[in-house]
C-alpha cells in the first residue's frame, strides 16, 4: 500500500488537466508514439471535438522514483466545467491528494477556487502546480502570488511544468511521491468500496470503477451492493492501464475495475458501497450525495413510434451519466416522452448531442426552465418545474424561485459593465472584494432562471 498514491488533476477549464494526463501517460510508456493522440483519456467523440472532459476518466501509471523504488500512481481525470462538480466530488472521494493547476498566462480563476475548496472538503493533499511556462505571456510571479493570497496556499512551493513540452515533468512525480500521502491502513479486513463510476460493456454488463478503501476483491468473490442489497459473483478484476489489465485482487488501496455480470443497468449506482456477501460491512462509506438537477427540460422522441427506444436509450445513458434524472411525461401536441432534470445548460446539450449521436435518436427538447415552490392557501407546498401544471393564481399565496450566489474573478476594470449586467438581470450585489492588484471579486444573488435565459 505504502507505494501506492491515489490522486486527481482538477482546475479551471482549459488550464491543461488533459494534456498534463497525457504526458504522463506517454512518459510511463502505456502507449507508444504511433498510438498516441491528444486527449487520450477522453474517449468520447463530442469530447474530442470540444476540447472538453465531460467523464471521470482513470489510469494506473508505474513509476520508478529516484529512489530506487517502483510506485503505481493512479491518475483520476476529472471535468472541469461547473455543470460536472458532482463527477469531480466522486473522483475526489476516491483521492489522498490533487494537483491544482493553475494556467501561468491567466492565473487563478473561478473554478480553481471552487475545486480547491471540494478538494480542502474531502481533506487533500494540495499541490499547486503552474501550467503553460513554456508560452512567452506566461506571467509565474503573478501565478504564485494569486496562489498565496486567493488560495491561501504557499506559491514557493508550486510545481512549475509545461504540459505541451513535457518540461518539468520529473519534478512532478517526484512531489506527487514525496508530498501526496500513500492510503491510510484500513480498520478491518472487511471489503470496502466505492464506485466512483460506471461504463456499460454491452458484452460483459456493467463495467463498476471503484476505490477499494479496506479488504480486497477478487475473482470468484460474491459482492453485496449495499444501496439495494443485489449480490453477484466476480468474474474480473483488474486495473486500467488504458486498456483493462485484468489482475488476480484488487487489494486496499488500489483503483480498478470490477465486472460482476450486472446486466440491469439501474443496478449500478455511483456513490454506492461494495462489500462482501458473506462478512458485509455495518454501514455504507460516507461523502456521496445525490445529484441535485437545476435545469429541467422535456424530451420527445420526433416519431411517437420511437418512444420504446428512447426508453432503452435513456436508460444506457444513465449509467455512464448518473446526474441525468428523468420522470415519465406526456403531451397532448408531441406524445410520449419524459421530463429530465440536468446539472446545468452544457450538461442538457451534451446529454442532447450524446443520445441523437450514440443511441441515434431524433429529439425534441422543450426549452430549459427552474423549479418554482408554490405555497397555497390550504397550506400546501407544490414544486412545478413545467408550466403546464402552473397552479391557479387565485390559490397561490407565496412563490420562491431557485437563487445561485455567483462569484465573478474580473479585471477591474470590467467592473461597471459586469454590475450593469448583473443587476439588469435581477441580481443584488452581496459583496464585493479585491483578492489582488487589477482583479476583483463581486458576489452577486441572483434568480437562476434570469442566468439561463
Amino acid at each position: 500500500m505504502k507505494f501506492r498514491r491515489n490522486f486527481s488533476i482538477v482546475a479551471h477549464i482549459d488550464h491543461g488537466k488533459s494534456t498534463l494526463a497525457d504526458r504522463l501517460i506517454v512518459a510511463a510508456d502505456l502507449v507508444s508514439e504511433r498510438n498516441f493522440r491528444d486527449q487520450i483519456l477522453d474517449n468520447l467523440d463530442i469530447e474530442r471535438e470540444r476540447g472538453i472532459t465531460i467523464k471521470s476518466q482513470t489510469v494506473s501509471l508505474p513509476y520508478r522514483a529516484k529512489d530506487g523504488q517502483e510506485y503505481l500512481l493512479n491518475l483520476i481525470d476529472t471535468p472541469g466545467h461547473v455543470d460536472f462538480t458532482y463527477e469531480v466530488s466522486r473522483a475526489l472521494a476516491s483521492c489522498e491528494g490533487v494537483l491544482l493547476l493553475v494556467d501561468a498566462t491567466q492565473g487563478v480563476q473561478a473554478q480553481t477556487v471552487a475545486n480547491l475548496y471540494l478538494a480542502m472538503e474531502y481533506n487533500l493533499e494540495v499541490i499547486p502546480v503552474i501550467n503553460k511556462i513554456d508560452l512567452p505571456s506566461a506571467d509565474i510571479d503573478a501565478a504564485r502570488s494569486q496562489i498565496d493570497k486567493e488560495l491561501g496556499l504557499d506559491g514557493s512551493s508550486a510545481v512549475l511544468v509545461s504540459a505541451k513540452t513535457g518540461q518539468g515533468l520529473d519534478e512532478l512525480r517526484e512531489a506527487i511521491v514525496a508530498r501526496i500521502p500513500p492510503p491510510k491502513p484500513p480498520e478491518d479486513d472487511r471489503l470496502r468500496a466505492v464506485i466512483f463510476d460506471a461504463s456499460y460493456d454491452p458484452f460483459r454488463g456493467s463495467v463498476i470503477a471503484c476505490r477499494v478503501f479496506s479488504g480486497s476483491v477478487k475473482q470468484g468473490d460474491t459482492l453485496l451492493l449495499m444501496s439495494n442489497g443485489l449480490t453477484r459473483r466476480v468474474e474480473e478484476v483488474g486495473e486500467f492501464r488504458l486498456v483493462r489489465v485484468p489482475t488476480k485482487t484488487l487489494p486496499a488501496g488500489a483503483v480498478g475495475y470490477v465486472i460482476a455480470g450486472i446486466k440491469t443497468i439501474a443496478d449500478t449506482r455511483v456513490g454506492d458501497t461494495i462489500t462482501l456477501a458473506d462478512a458485509p460491512v455495518d454501514h455504507a462509506m460516507p461523502g456521496f450525495r445525490e445529484p441535485k438537477p437545476v435545469v429541467f427540460s422535456s424530451i420527445y422522441p420526433v416519431a411517437s413510434d420511437d418512444y420504446p427506444s428512447l426508453v432503452d436509450a435513456l436508460q444506457k445513458y444513465t449509467l455512464n451519466d448518473a446526474s441525468l434524472v428523468y420522470t415519465k411525461d406526456s403531451s397532448a401536441a408531441l406524445g410520449q416522452g419524459f421530463r429530465a432534470g440536468f446539472l446545468g445548460l452544457l450538461h442538457l446539450e451534451i446529454a442532447q448531442e450524446r443520445l441523437e449521436r450514440e443511441f441515434n435518436q431524433s429529439l425534441i427538447l422543450t426549452a430549459p426552465s427552474v423549479e418554482y415552490h408554490f405555497h397555497l392557501q390550504d397550506g400546501s407546498m407544490v414544486s412545478v418545474d413545467n408550466p403546464t401544471y402552473y397552479p391557479d393564481p387565485i390559490v397561490i399565496v407565496r412563490s420562491e424561485e431557485p437563487y445561485i450566489r455567483a462569484s465573478i474573478l474580473a479585471p477591474d476594470h470590467y467592473m461597471g459593465s459586469i454590475m450593469k449586467l448583473c443587476i439588469e438581470r435581477r441580481g443584488v450585489n452581496s459583496e464585493m472584494r479585491y483578492p489582488g492588484p487589477g482583479r476583483v471579486e463581486m458576489l452577486f444573488d441572483m434568480p437562476l432562471a434570469e442566468v439561463l435565459f
